[in-house]
């Protein structure tokens, strides 16, 4: 077997330089036959299988990995377990401390990770070593001061419990760090797989920490292939998943943990543009494309692969880029002087392979450099392809490798239109000396991150994560924290107040004035685009109150009626671009009329529920509270302005999710509802509400006040009816954006399941809350669910 001194002579760099001995070394050390980082030792795995890791450049064996099988596993997650009480108790100051010593160890080892790295990976070691390892540093660093934070920016929150990470193979090291820190910062303890291909930096990174002073079992390395991933998913014992990898595993993931309970965070595939202006500097784009494109070979995943441009410098573009191209160097990675290193494996060479024949036998026209890529090693020339129809596969299909596709454009909203058509939205670029324009088009785009006149920054203090179907949640920054944490304890009393006696008010089943004359009937329909609307299928069911008497009938919503609800809230788009103060003002309004008719609502409430009309009454009073929070925070739960290390600014803004489906729970009928429809709208969502199954009268007279306080057609939708099955639809539906589903677990479970189709967004709660409570039932935890944070990168200056 060749060993990793022979690779050095293999690439013809003679013995290897002095530098880089210490990978050698510590290769050598462990024989090059590796067992798991598990309790804070190397053990050896149970299973006995295992494989080797291959250098790309070279095809030569780098070492010998586990394929760690169940028991280890489970020996890992006990670790974790073990760990956890001890490494949570701790104080913030000394887990940030912990994160400092083991980002200084990081510092003094930095040479050893990023020759490993380049080794492992493919990549270049100007890369590993000016971007890779500095950024692993400084995200350890940065949540190190969270660590130091948490006690009073988290307050009423805590850590989620043992975590359970999987990292993806194009960035090993950064992704370990990416994951672990703020998983760490916040008090919980890890069980993290490197990917199959790149093991390495991820086991000596966990040495370096356990010789740091990382408390043994706080962080745990288990390597193998999606196998071991799959344990680790599925897990009891593990309270939250973070995944970065493709979005067809990802899917898999959030349908395999639907119901557990498990928390979870998914970073998936991109398509991203890369949209130029015809004012644009034309040189500066060029540099930036090799940026977004070429770089680590075109393994990223918010890589620029689809170039937008204006059909006016379409031309001059293409043929100063075809210039670069000829320049660009692909080579050995350990060589500082080469541009592009090696693709991680025969299967994705393969696979570039692939859709490239598909780009060329679909009519686009291809071109690569007139130079040869070496023929040792998995290599692959930075490859342009013109003449793209935006539906052809090379632009619809995550190539993951070298290869630009080029498209133009003739106006902005068209450039928009393109940027947009993908199912995914991780991120994008955008060139212009228009700063006006730069910021007309950015928050148009649906990507979490989008650089103006940059491309591929990143930094701890900015959240990085998509919407669409390249996943949710983030990393980085202080929204980066909040998928480590979660509420703590709720009060052992919530729910108690049902225990009390019921009575059902007289007036509740009043007789008619005279026996001659019957009463009107009250018909509740459905509530959609402004309307009350019959249900489709021409069914109602039966509100009874707690004696077993009717007391009316609603409409019973089909499959039918929410498609028509969430054609109804898409057209109500124009919600999210009023300004906040509007929508607070609506909301201020919608309080205004609920006050003018909060004794029949106390009633109405009574005669469901059996409360006493006292009690309804205070959960009126309640809602109107809760209206009024909302309508104060519409204009107050601002961005922020991230401090990167860039001459510029990194906005951090707040957006809509879009439409959103949500089902509320059965107690505190108003309550209940106004707590989670109020938040989602103060934002600039778009709703399908879905009363409570038990007890809807209360939202279902809500549509009355709705119609008179200047709530837009379409921004709150009702449909009652049976709600698990409506929740479902709601998960199912593709124009849906994210569900909210307050009820049975495992209901909860097939809303999660069934919003894997597109990937959407949910908030899943199956255990009680006190919703007169004002930290259970407003704040920040809803409008961080209403909300999805797109980072804006601007460089300024001369």
């Amino acid at each position: 077997m060749t060993t990793v001194s022979e690779i050095f002579e293999t690439m013809a760099y003679g013995p290897a330089p002095e530098s880089d001995k210490p990978a050698v070394a510590w290769l050598d050390q462990h024989g090059r036959d590796f067992g798991l980082f598990v309790g804070g030792r190397w053990i050896k795995s149970k299973s006995g299988d295992g494989f080797d890791v291959i250098n790309p450049a070279t095809t030569a064996r780098l070492a010998r990995v586990t394929q760690a099988g169940e028991a280890d596993v489970d020996a890992a997650v006990a670790a974790a377990r073990k760990a956890f009480p001890a490494w949570s108790a701790l104080s913030g100051h000394a887990r940030a401390r912990h994160l400092y010593a083991l980002a200084r160890a990081v510092q003094k080892h930095s040479r050893l990770l990023a020759v490993l790295e380049s080794l492992d990976n493919g990549k270049s070691i100007r890369e590993t070593r000016d971007l890779d390892i500095p950024l692993v540093a400084r995200h350890l660093t940065h949540h190190a001061g969270w660590a130091q934070l948490a006690h009073s920016e988290f307050a009423g929150y805590g850590p989620v419990g043992v975590v359970g990470q999987i990292v993806p193979w194009n960035f090993p090291l950064l992704m370990v760090a990416w994951k672990i820190a703020p998983a760490l910062a916040a008090g919980n303890t890890v069980v993290l797989k490197p990917a199959e291909f790149t093991p390495l930096t991820a086991l000596c990174l966990a040495e370096i920490a356990h010789e740091a002073g990382l408390p043994a079992g706080v962080l745990n390395v288990v390597t193998g292939d999606g196998r071991t991933g799959e344990l680790i998913v599925n897990h009891s014992d593990i309270d939250k998943i973070a995944f970065t990898g493709s979005t067809e595993v990802g899917r898999l993931i959030r349908k395999a943990t639907a119901g557990s309970g498990k928390k979870l965070s998914l970073e998936l595939g991109g398509k991203s543009p890369f949209i130029v202006f015809d004012d644009a500097d034309v040189d500066s784009v060029v540099e930036g494309v090799v940026d977004a494109i070429w770089f680590n070979q075109g393994q990223v995943c918010c890589a620029g692969s689809r170039l937008l441009v204006h059909e006016g410098i379409a031309e001059r573009l293409v043929a100063k880029l075809r210039a670069r191209m000829e320049k660009l160097r692909v080579g050995p990675p350990l060589d500082k002087a080469i541009d592009m290193g090696a693709i991680v494996a025969p299967v994705q060479l393969e696979r570039i392979r692939t859709l490239v024949n598909t780009g060329v036998e679909e009519g686009a026209t291809i071109w690569q450099p007139s130079w040869a890529c070496p023929t040792e090693g998995y290599f692959y020339p930075p490859t342009l392809f013109t003449n793209v129809s935006p539906a052809a596969t090379i632009a619809q299909v995550e190539i993951f490798g070298p290869v630009l596709v080029s498209m133009t454009f003739r106006t902005p909203s068209e450039a928009v239109e393109l940027a947009n058509n993908t199912p995914y939205g991780l991120a994008a670029s955008v060139w212009t000396e228009n700063i006006n324009l730069a910021l007309d088009v950015a928050p148009k785009i649906k990507a979490g991150v989008v650089w103006v006149n940059c491309t591929n920054l990143f930094d701890a203090a900015s959240g990085f994560g998509g919407y669409r179907e390249s996943g949710f949640g983030r990393e980085g920054g202080k929204e980066g924290m909040w998928e480590y944490v979660k509420p703590e304890t709720r009060k052992a009393e919530v729910g108690t107040r049902n225990k009390r006696p019921r009575s059902v008010p007289r007036s509740a089943f009043r007789a008619p004035r005279s026996a001659a004359i019957p009463p009107i009937d009250r018909t509740y329909k459905l509530f959609i685009g402004g309307a009350q609307v019959r249900p489709d299928q021409g069914y109602s069911r039966k509100v009874l109150g707690p004696s077993g008497a009717m007391l009316a009938l609603v409409a019973e919503g089909n499959r039918k009626d929410i498609r028509n609800a969430v054609e109804a809230a898409h057209a109500a788009d124009g919600w999210a671009k009023a300004s906040g103060h509007n929508r607070g003002q609506v909301l201020y309004y919608l309080a205004e009329n609920l006050v003018q008719r909060a004794d029949e609502f106390a009633e109405r409430i009574a005669a469901m529920t059996g409360h006493d009309v006292a009690d309804g009454r205070r959960e009126v009073d309640a809602s109107i509270a809760r209206l009024f929070s909302n309508a104060a925070w519409a204009d107050k739960y601002d961005g922020a302005v991230h401090q990167t290390p860039i001459r510029g600014v990194t906005l951090a803004m707040n957006e809509p999710v879009g439409v959103i489906g949500i089902a509320c729970p059965e107690e505190e009928p108003l309550l209940g509802f106004v707590s989670l429809v109020a938040p989602a709208v103060a934002l600039g969502n778009t709703v399908i509400a879905i009363p409570s199954e038990a007890h809807p009268l209360a939202a279902a007279e809500l549509y009355t006040v709705l119609d008179a306080s200047d709530v837009p057609a379409g921004v709150v939708n009702i449909v009652t009816g049976a709600k698990d099955p409506l929740a479902k639809v709601l998960a199912e539906h593709d124009d849906v954006d994210a569900v909210w589903y307050f009820g049975r677990q495992a209901a909860g479970a097939e809303v999660e399941r069934a919003s894997a189709g597109n990937m959407k967004r949910t908030w899943v709660e199956w255990h009680p809350r006190d919703w007169h409570d004002n930290v259970q039932g407003e704040g920040r935890e809803f409008l961080r669910e209403a909300t999805q944070v797109k980072n804006i990168w601007i460089p300024y200056g001369e």
